[in-house]
């Protein structure tokens, strides 16, 4: 990209689990002035449409490569390994990370997920700048895939420990990296305590900072963590508080260039989150719903007499069975058990080339073509229950207000390569137990396919569609192509094909 032609540099701040009325609230209680400046300049929807399943792992995967998991083939917070026959941890709580393996979990989660699980047929957004010679940093965010190569740096004393005994080798992401204290392109002075909840967001904010004021970056993904921190722990409530601190270090990075107003004649800025949360207060344990089949245990001493393996992830989960000569026998049964269990929304598999999804309002079939038109334009072949998903079809546009973008985020997440042949949505109000036996109840958290969970922010300014543009859905997808395009990189994607 040559110096002439260069547009202005751009931050994309990714405030994890954030909740449109959470956010609305922060601003009119005047504690979030820099995120009401960029909502009142620019663009503002409340309604950005998550992925399926919406957790953080196939959220920000989606944000990254502007793909949905048929594609990015990242496909839950906890899912089995068919070709490696096992099962991928990447954090749903301590507990469960201890039970698969902590060791194990922590490689998923540092090197496997970026380097191994995610497509390498879906290049991020940090491969796509870097070859075009923009240059790119990110902070601590769970997809850092880029085409700089980055040696451990084990900065401070825990990460000087970490690196000495587990984190040893080096990974690929975009020019400046700093990643929670693991991987540090160039000494800053910030320090995460390995991505200390509580402590993350402070950290973003130290390095945004530094990078800003050394002029560094022409794209910055700047992650913000602490607020799904807070409402895993406190409710959607203690999101205002987390929201307040996020906008702090969004205005400390703006100080480093003399202020908002400087900051914003040179850089656009573009704010989302990965997913929403939701009050949970009752839980679904389904291990005890499941027992009639042998279900694969971590580090089982008998694998191979295991029928189906079990991922719960928050309020999603998928089931997959181990017999592949039974499959479609064992899952059709699984299917109907779990359409039955309480605290279960929504039960989706796929079956001879359509997806099927039974809810309390009858089971519902769909595949892609025919005659109804989705609020994205495109078009499907629906039969069955339209109660199974509570829409209806308007002028044959097939509306769902409790399931936003339902089609196709269910037939992503079910005709994905590495999913469950069951998946999975709890009711309102329930989460599943994770294999540490940890829930959420009394607390916030996400996952399922209900707007509740699904439904977040973006503001753009500077960046992307005007503020008086009229569309009838946002979605996670969206981003990407609208980084790309703020650099003039619109051809040649093979994420134009995402939908």
């Amino acid at each position: 990209m040559s110096a002439t032609a260069r547009p202005s540099k751009l931050v994309l701040a990714v405030i994890d689990g954030a909740r449109p009325d959470m956010l609305e609230r922060a601003v009119a209680e005047g504690r979030a002035p820099i995120l009401s400046r960029l909502m009142s300049e620019g663009l503002y929807v409340d309604s950005l449409t998550a992925s399926f399943p919406s957790v953080t792992p196939v959220c920000t995967a989606t944000i990254i490569t502007g793909t949905g998991p048929d594609q990015h083939l990242v496909p839950s917070m906890n899912w089995y390994h068919r070709g490696e026959q096992r099962y991928v941890e990447y954090g749903s709580s301590f507990q469960a990370s201890r039970t698969i393996g902590i060791k194990r979990s922590l490689i998923d989660l540092v090197y496997n997920l970026n380097l191994s699980h995610l497509s390498r047929d879906t290049p991020t957004l940090f491969e796509t700048l870097d070859d075009a010679d923009v240059r790119t940093a990110g902070t601590t965010f769970l997809m850092y895939r880029g085409r700089h190569r980055h040696e451990p740096s084990g900065e401070g004393v825990l990460g000087r420990f970490a690196t000495s005994t587990l984190m040893r080798h080096a990974v690929y992401g975009p020019r400046e990296l700093f990643y929670a204290d693991l991987f540090a392109s160039r000494e800053t002075g910030c320090r995460s305590q390995l991505g200390l909840p509580g402590v993350r967001d402070a950290a973003a904010g130290c390095v945004a900072a530094y990078l800003t004021e050394h002029d560094l970056f022409d794209f910055l993904l700047l992650s913000l963590p602490d607020t799904d921190t807070a409402s895993h722990k406190g409710g959607p409530e203690a999101q205002i508080d987390a929201i307040a601190g996020a906008d702090k270090q969004l205005a400390r990075m703006m100080a480093a260039a003399g202020g908002p107003d400087a900051f914003l004649s040179e850089h656009a800025v573009i704010v989302v989150s990965d997913h929403a949360h939701t009050l949970v207060d009752r839980t679904v344990a389904l291990l005890d719903a499941l027992s009639d089949w042998r279900v694969l245990k971590p580090s089982d001493a008998q694998p191979q007499q295991a029928q189906i393996a079990v991922c719960p992830a928050q309020r999603s989960a998928m089931i997959y069975v181990l017999d592949e000569e039974q499959r479609e026998l064992i899952a059709g049964a699984v299917a109907e058990r779990l359409v039955q269990l309480r605290g279960v929304d929504l039960v989706a598999r796929e079956v001879g080339g359509e997806v099927s999804v039974c809810g309390h309002g009858g089971e519902l079939r769909f595949a892609p073509g025919g005659d109804l038109t989705d609020l994205g334009g495109r078009r499907w072949s629906v039969e069955g229950d339209l109660g199974a998903l509570q829409a209806r079809t308007p002028d044959r546009r097939f509306v769902s207000d409790n399931y936003p973008d339902a089609l196709f985020r269910l037939w992503s997440a079910a005709t994905s390569a590495t999913t469950g042949d069951v998946l999975l949505s709890a009711s309102p109000g329930y989460e599943f137990v994770d294999w540490g036996g940890v829930d959420h109840s009394g607390a916030g958290s996400h996952g399922s396919l209900h707007r509740d969970d699904s439904l977040g922010i973006l503001v753009a300014h500077g960046a992307g569609p005007s503020p008086s543009q009229d569309r009838m859905q946002w979605t996670l997808r969206d981003i990407e192509p609208i980084v790309r395009e703020h650099f003039g990189l619109v051809e040649g994607s093979a994420r134009a094909k995402a939908g």
